[in-house]
């Protein structure tokens, strides 16, 4: 059984754990390998413990019977300045978890966090060479425009996506 909570402080290190490994599988061949392989569970764990004290981030876990195995993160980032407007700023469900419907459960419950707020559209960023970007149309995202970032000393395109909260 999965279920789907608001994270506390306890979950840095599960957060941290699914943060390192989604992202050494999932960018594996798009972000340069060193910077994946240099990725430790310790130093995300301390990132995730300062953004789990900051009351402005709203996190929710995904966690079965052997721990945490997703999570998302959402919050208004400083560069987007449109009023009614926030941003879904991390969605990662392990590998082997993909496929159970987790990530569609995750974005339901900060959708409906975010709408409790006010907001009325949510944008995400994602890697245009992530198999999994598809994944935000499906749920009814529409792209808006395509971006350059740099990760890793490696120049990417990064894809932009609004939803429409109703």
């Amino acid at each position: 059984m999965i279920t789907i909570r608001e994270a506390i402080k306890k979950d840095a290190s599960g957060i941290a754990a699914v943060h390192v490994e989604s992202w050494q599988t999932t960018y594996k061949g798009i972000i340069p390998q060193h910077f994946l392989d240099e990725l430790s569970v310790g130093e995300r764990t301390k990132l995730w413990n300062q953004n789990l004290e900051n009351r402005e981030n709203m996190i929710f876990v995904a966690e079965d019977s052997s721990g945490i195995i997703g999570f998302i993160t959402g919050g208004k980032r400083k560069e987007n300045t449109e009023v009614g407007a926030t941003d879904l700023t991390s969605l990662y469900v392990l590998d082997a978890c993909h496929g159970q419907g987790i990530g569609r459960k995750l974005v339901d419950q900060l959708m409906h966090a975010f709408k409790k707020q006010g907001y009325k559209k949510v944008y995400v960023d994602v890697l245009a060479d992530n198999a999994t970007r598809h994944f935000y149309t499906y749920l009814g995202a529409d792209y808006v425009k395509t971006v350059k970032v740099r990760i890793g000393g490696r120049l990417l395109n990064e894809e932009v996506y609004v939803f429409e909260i109703n």
